[in-house]
């Protein structure tokens, strides 16, 4: 109905990351995880530091980050991958500055991000919401490093259009938790009920931006939540078609 457009203003616009702004697919986490352990063997052996055989490094690394995501699901607080990669660190001998930290963190992530699309449009829709003076940013589910995903986010040119990025890794809360999308609003100045916020996910994107009191938006390109028990105020298809939804709530 035309009345629920018209009851509120839009002007904040907040985007969850994976599979909505970055399109990752279908993906061999197994195979990504030894492709970034080589990466990051690779890294340490060229600075001369001690290392296992890398078939054991792999496994210590592999087990380390299944236990601190076990953790981090049992206590519903998020993990930094950081914190893992620097106690590794320190138990094979390696005293890594911070630069060096987050450089072994890129290797990991690089054979994902090379996974990574963005829709053809992205930056017209992008520029085109920014330019009517709405708030964007994102708030993401991740362990990844903040300093990681933000040299992600600048090598596909889309930093400048999110000066507002929420990770669970800094703040602890994960969505759906209502912390983070409060942490959010914080920083864009702007009301719950004034604020989109689109993602994929019904369980963790709609559910709490529902919670709060967001107009949700679920991107489902291929239909598959159709029948979800967690219902949005809104479902697209492409990030595109949120510029007529914008136009219907703000005309």
């Amino acid at each position: 109905p035309q009345a629920r457009f018209m009851a509120q203003r839009i002007k904040s616009i907040l985007f969850d990351l994976g599979d909505t702004l970055l399109d990752f697919g279908k993906v061999d986490i197994p195979t990504l995880f030894e492709a970034g352990a080589r990466l990051a063997y690779d890294y340490l052996k060229g600075l001369e530091l001690p290392l296992p055989a890398f078939p054991r490094y792999h496994r210590q690394q592999l087990w380390a980050v299944r236990w601190a995501v076990l953790v981090s699901r049992l206590s519903r607080r998020e993990f930094n991958a950081l914190t893992v990669i620097d106690r590794l660190a320190r138990r094979m001998g390696h005293d890594l500055n911070e630069a060096q930290r987050v450089d072994l963190a890129w290797c990991w992530y690089e054979p994902l991000s090379r996974c990574a699309k963005t829709e053809d449009d992205l930056h017209q829709t992008l520029g085109a919401l920014r330019d009517q003076g709405l708030v964007l940013g994102l708030v993401s589910n991740t362990f990844i490093p903040a300093q990681v995903l933000d040299r992600h986010l600048a090598e596909e040119r889309l930093i400048e259009y999110l000066p507002i990025r929420v990770y669970s890794c800094d703040v602890r809360y994960r969505k759906p938790h209502r912390s983070i999308f409060r942490i959010a609003t914080e920083q864009t100045g702007v009301p719950a009920d004034q604020t989109l916020f689109v993602g994929d996910s019904p369980a963790y994107d709609i559910v709490g931006a529902n919670r709060c009191g967001m107009v949700s938006v679920l991107k489902d390109p291929d239909n598959r939540h159709a029948r979800h028990k967690h219902a949005p105020r809104h479902r697209i298809t492409r990030i595109a078609e949120l510029l007529d939804l914008i136009k219907k709530y703000n005309s």
